[in-house]
């Protein structure tokens, strides 16, 4: 999935998870690609009978609406079905009792379903929609010296510390003679010993990965020649060997070094996540620092012109930004107010909104339209072809543009007035 889309469908997941039925009657339904509808509704018939043994008698009505409305919405489905659908339907409570109301979500799978699942619970069944959030790309990393090392993960926006070990190994020595040459062989072995660790343990991180095609290569670093040692012996499984992708001259081996190795290995992880918005992030920095500021532009209202001018290249947004777009309108004159407004803000205008006329003529005003200030975003830099990147404030990056630019930054195309 694309930055914007992955950002929809995390949003879209997170909104039904906040969602719970007053009973076990939300449904959740999985149509894996290649299944007949008909089939399908055949089943949800059957349920729709099984139904009627449900003693409460809200629950047994409200199961069986949703049934209904999971009915009426499979008869607009064209088949086949590429990839599968997914359909959720239920009564949600939206205050008290009797505040139910019926909601269904039709949602077209970024991958194709596989299992046929119908699931009659207390809330949505989300799982198998998570997994596709998943980052399939996973490097592997190590870190290694004589006296420590570090074993870790990068995966999509997340750098994931699994192992952290030290040697023991002794340093310098003043004893001359046999001494020295016995020493010499005491500490070479305590060195070989601790890489056989190192390898044991990344052996038993990354073997399962690998076995699940989800270990995608290992980047090894570390100061000295010890890092040679270890990819050249016998101390990682011979099937990791094989994915070694480079070794790294560094100066620390451990978070350091992590950020310090990433750095190096930018052209080999392109394609990963937590490079794309590195790279988005730094270059808007290094535009940022120059002496007339450079194309760096940040700002909401100053980014906001630029991009409806079509000025903008690249727009970097937090997920953070937890904003909406809303458009106040009278239905007697016309009157159309926009207004930018913090979630939290939107339950109020809603209700500052019942209580307030139309300057023009009087008459009650109403919000026409409510929507997601990203996704107001996104389409303006369709409009002008600017390529979008959400960051995460997970990430270095991304929770530095979170608060240090309060969520919005851009690479500007032109210098603009």
């Amino acid at each position: 999935m694309q930055s914007k889309d992955k950002y929809y469908f995390k949003k879209l997941l997170k909104e039904l998870k906040e969602k719970k039925g007053k009973g076990t009657e939300l449904i959740s339904l999985y149509i894996p690609a290649g299944r007949r509808i008909s089939d399908v509704a055949q089943h949800l018939r059957e349920e729709m009978s099984q139904a009627s043994n449900i003693k409460s008698k809200s629950t047994r009505k409200n199961v069986q609406s949703a049934i209904e409305s999971i009915l009426q919405r499979l008869k607009l489905l064209k088949e086949p079905l590429e990839k599968g659908v997914v359909i959720f339907a239920g009564m949600i409570p939206r205050g008290g009792p009797g505040t139910e109301k019926m909601e269904t979500y039709v949602i077209e799978p970024p991958e194709p379903i596989k299992t046929y699942i119908y699931r009659c619970d207390s809330e949505f069944y989300l799982e198998p929609l998570e997994e596709f959030l998943e980052d399939k790309d996973v490097y592997g990393i190590i870190l290694v010296d004589r006296n420590e090392a570090t074993i870790a993960l990068v995966k999509g926006r997340n750098i994931q510390i699994l192992k952290k070990l030290t040697s023991g190994v002794p340093g310098k020595f003043k004893a001359g003679g046999q001494s020295a040459r016995r020493l010499e062989r005491l500490i070479d072995l305590a060195a070989h010993e601790f890489l056989q660790r190192v390898g044991q343990k990344a052996n038993e991180q990354f073997l399962p990965l690998l076995q699940e095609k989800k270990l995608k290569g290992i980047l090894v670093g570390g100061p000295g020649f010890t890092k040679n040692e270890f990819v050249e012996g016998d101390y990682l499984h011979h099937e990791l060997k094989k994915i070694v992708l480079n070794t790294y001259d560094l100066c620390y081996t451990e978070e350091f070094g992590i950020r310090e190795l990433l750095e190096k290995a930018a052209p080999l992880l392109k394609d990963v996540e937590l490079m794309k918005e590195r790279e988005a992030v730094q270059r808007f920095l290094k535009e940022l620092i120059k002496e007339d500021g450079g194309l760096a532009c940040y700002g909401e209202k100053e980014v906001l012109d630029a991009l409806i001018m079509g000025a903008v290249d690249t727009l970097i947004v937090s997920e953070e930004l937890n904003k909406y777009k809303v458009k106040i309108g009278c239905n007697n004159c016309g009157y159309v107010e926009d207004r930018t407004v913090d979630k939290e803000e939107l339950y109020k205008l809603e209700e500052e909104i019942k209580n307030k006329p139309c300057p023009n003529c009087g008459s009650a005003l109403s919000i026409i339209e409510k929507k997601d200030y990203i996704e107001y975003l996104s389409e303006l830099c369709e409009q002008s072809g600017t390529k979008l990147v959400t960051v995460s404030s997970e990430t270095e990056e991304g929770a530095m543009i979170n608060k240090a630019f309060k969520g919005i930054a851009a690479v500007l195309r032109y210098r603009i007035n």
